[in-house]
């Protein structure tokens, strides 16, 4: 999980670097990199550019299908309630997180996504190099201050 890990925090290094928050995302398919993302808010002047969103529509074009089952995303930030919702809509079977978010995470944090998932069955891993997500979110929002 740690190696897959590793390429969502390159891609939220990427937003960090272009002055957006920073979060990354990587979607696998038997056990191959499909798709990866970056938060691109700020630049598409697009509330609804996270890097979940951005990643799952790539993969959904790679595979040319709206349904992701099997496929794996890892995310360095525990998702947000839209990105939950798509998550769930894509039909994606793992879900792999660094932090969690208390003001808008909807895995853990401000609702328990398997009180509304419904027949859906999503693997959930949390706190995965959650040390490395949380310095770039620190290091973030200490320079915007």
């Amino acid at each position: 999980m740690q190696k897959k890990m590793q390429i969502a925090l390159k891609e939220a290094r990427k937003a960090f670097e272009a002055g957006e928050v920073p979060v990354g995302a990587a979607i696998f398919k038997d056990g191959i990199l499909i798709a990866h993302a970056h938060n691109r808010c700020e630049k598409k002047k697009d509330a609804l550019a996270h890097a979940e969103m951005l990643v799952i529509t790539q993969a959904q074009q790679v595979l040319k299908s709206s349904r992701l089952t099997g496929c794996e995303l890892y995310v360095t930030v525990e998702p947000c309630l839209m990105c939950a919702g798509a998550i769930i809509a894509s039909r994606i079977s793992r879900l792999v997180y660094g932090i969690e978010e208390p003001k808008m995470g909807c895995i853990y944090s401000k609702m328990f996504l398997y009180d509304v998932i419904g027949q859906h069955r999503l693997e959930i891993y949390g706190s995965i190099l959650a040390e490395e997500s949380k310095r770039l979110m620190q290091a973030f929002f200490s320079n915007k201050r």
